[in-house]
């Protein structure tokens, strides 16, 4: 695994305020002040150890004005040119000029875009709130493409107003949506409740958080389609992974195998466990 240096930035409020989101929490009132981010990555820099890949996470989009003033553009990218890839995230509507002159201030280092799909779901994705559709994805991703820059995309392993097996279906055909549209890397996230508007709707039976044998079949699904093309890798989000375990018995073994699918990029099998099978 190549070392990783991931800084989450504490800046403006994200103005599309999606329905699974919890970001807003990690926030300022009003934009981010200018300098403040700098500070935040030469801070954060300070006490990690050394790494070749930067992460740059903010609450929100980092070609978001508000969020990360353009001012402070050129020291950020002073400072990532130390490594050898800078991954950021950005929303589909935002992917134009402004993420063009900010890979010309990166010189060698390599620039890696992340966008949320979420889902391809008909139905789904406009209750999201996210202000997209699966063809204004594809849309930024052939500019990214064209311009060199590789990118990341992130798949919802579960989503409201869909059963289970809905969800399972559609975040195999999410993930294959991404790696069509030229994503290099797809990470699934799980859905987490915790943000008041997904509990509300798990209180109400239209949202389900999604389990183990869920998170092991779409990524299982999205390894065999990258290796199908040729291409791509597929991660799991493993962090708090804890909260999805029905049975602890086997938590343990298949948390160890995610992770280590993780590092391999490998369909390993299920941990087998007398209980839950």
């Amino acid at each position: 695994m190549v070392p990783v240096a991931t800084l989450l930035l504490a800046g403006a409020e994200c103005p599309w305020r999606c329905l699974m989101c919890d970001l807003w929490k990690q926030t300022v009132a009003g934009p981010t002040p200018p300098g403040a981010l700098v500070s935040q990555v030469d801070a954060g820099l300070a006490t990690l150890p050394p790494a070749q890949w930067l992460k740059l996470y903010n609450a929100g989009s980092f070609f978001d004005r508000a969020a990360v003033p353009p001012h402070d553009l050129p020291a950020i990218a002073e400072r990532a040119r130390r490594f050898e890839r800078l991954i950021v995230e950005c929303h589909p509507s935002l992917v134009g000029e402004d993420v063009f002159r900010f890979r010309d201030l990166l010189g060698a280092t390599a620039l890696e875009v992340a966008m949320g799909l979420e889902t391809i779901h008909p139905d789904v994705l406009p209750k999201l709130n996210k202000r997209m559709t699966p063809a204004d994805f594809r849309r930024a991703a052939a500019l990214l493409a064209g311009s060199g820059i590789d990118l990341r995309a992130f798949v919802l392993a579960a989503i409201p107003f869909a059963s289970r097996d809905e969800s399972s279906l559609w975040a195999e055909r999410s993930v294959e949506f991404a790696f069509a549209a030229g994503a290099s890397v797809v990470t699934l996230i799980p859905t987490r409740p915790g943000n008041g508007a997904l509990d509300r709707l798990e209180r109400e039976g239209l949202f389900r958080p999604p389990d183990l044998g869920m998170l092991e079949e779409v990524s299982a699904s999205g390894l065999a389609f990258s290796r199908a093309l040729g291409r791509g890798r597929v991660f799991v989000d493993t962090w708090d992974l804890a909260r999805f375990a029905a049975c602890r018995l086997c938590f343990d073994g298949r948390r160890e195998r995610l992770e280590r699918q993780n590092e391999l990029q490998s369909v390993a099998r299920r941990v087998g466990c007398p209980v839950c099978g």
